[in-house]
């Protein structure tokens, strides 16, 4: 029985600047065929310089890269099984689309007939056949946008590498190129590996996410783990919109960890090793937090609700656009929580500025973590 061979292993990968900087650091990552992996992380992680690192645009300083069980590290861009669309998608304004999409195959030199073969198939998979024999510059963002991925996809690569290819789209040609690309990729089955500043792209695109931060991994996951279960302080604190409390281990108790924080004990299940005593994150999603007004109902019966998880609040702003309500809560520590919900929920004068309110939450919905 032989060993499974995957289509992207990336080990021990690290990449250091001329000047002593490190860019990436021990970077490990095995992506099988047909996934689709989004590097998501601030500005300057080295999320784009590990994906240049696998185009062959930048040089490895450690590690080794493999594609379908082949060290690759000194072969250079042209000969490597992949191909990169960029940002700016680096279309040639003077030639038609047509010309533009064959451009890779023209390299290989590619027999005509062969070529212009595959360049219709493009044109029809991507829906570009009535514009193939204009000009690039002639086109909508959208269209150049289609014509990149063709250019990309029509050497058949084993993996296609997209540097923020949605960057420069308006927000609704955004999502519906975002819905393309991921039919697409399931219809074609190529290994996508995707970079992105924007957490909606990556959690809605991708099979899973690495998430980095200074150079690092901080977390591989589906996107659905990632955002329910963060592994890091970083990254409860970078995906969705989670309020955070520092506190220690005091036991167990129903299955549950039992954290004291300065608002007080609170329930949560653990992600990692925690022991007695130790310093911990409790990571609450806002949509997991239920506001409750205190003259409805007793502390003692919410908090028999929540199994205990409760903390007094106050309401500094409620507001209603269109069919959500908003609200900006007052935590006792000086921190403001924001908190969104449909209209039916909270409706119209729900809570008055400044009513005092009971935010509850259950502990299978709170993440304890090691304070990193």
């Amino acid at each position: 029985m032989t060993d499974m061979i995957h289509d992207l292993e990336l080990y021990q990968i690290g990449k250091v600047y001329d000047n002593g900087t490190p860019a990436v650091i021990d970077f490990n990552l095995t992506v099988d065929k047909g996934e689709f992996i989004a590097f998501l992380g601030p500005s300057g992680c080295g999320k784009t310089t590990t994906l240049r690192m696998i185009a062959g645009f930048e040089s490895i300083s450690s590690g080794n890269l493999m594609v379908r069980g082949e060290r690759i590290n000194d072969i250079g861009p042209a000969q490597r099984p992949t191909s990169m669309i960029f940002q700016n998608y680096a279309l040639f304004p003077h030639m038609t689309v047509r010309n533009n999409i064959g451009y890779g195959l023209d390299v290989k030199r590619m027999e005509k007939a062969q070529r212009n073969a595959k360049v219709d198939r493009i044109l029809e998979k991507l829906g570009l056949e009535d514009v193939a024999d204009k000009r690039c510059d002639k086109l909508s963002g959208g269209q150049r946008q289609r014509i990149a991925l063709a250019r990309g996809l029509v050497v058949e690569p084993d993996i296609l590498l997209l540097d923020e290819p949605l960057g420069a789209l308006d927000a609704n040609l955004r999502k519906t190129i975002q819905s393309e690309l991921k039919l697409l990729q399931r219809e074609l089955g190529v290994t996508f590996v995707f970079v992105t500043h924007a957490q909606s792209e990556a959690l809605a695109l991708s099979d899973r996410i690495v998430v980095m931060n200074q150079g690092r991994i901080e977390q591989i996951s589906p996107p659905h783990q990632l955002y329910t279960r963060p592994n890091t302080p970083f990254v409860a604190q970078f995906i969705g919109r989670n309020t955070i409390f520092k506190g220690a281990v005091k036991g167990h108790e129903k299955g549950h960890v039992m954290v004291d924080t300065p608002l007080g004990l609170l329930a949560g299940d653990a992600n990692g090793a925690v022991a007695d005593g130790d310093a911990v994150s409790v990571v609450i999603p806002a949509e997991a937090v239920e506001v409750h007004a205190l003259d409805k109902g007793g502390r003692d019966a919410i908090a028999e609700a929540s199994s205990g998880n409760i903390i007094d609040a106050r309401i500094h702003r409620f507001d209603v656009v269109g069919h959500i309500s908003h609200l900006s809560v007052a935590l006792p520590d000086g921190r403001m929580l924001a908190l969104e919900a449909h209209v039916d929920k909270y409706p119209p004068g729900a809570f008055p500025v400044d009513a005092p309110v009971a935010l509850a939450f259950k502990p299978e919905n709170a993440t304890v973590i090691p304070a990193h």
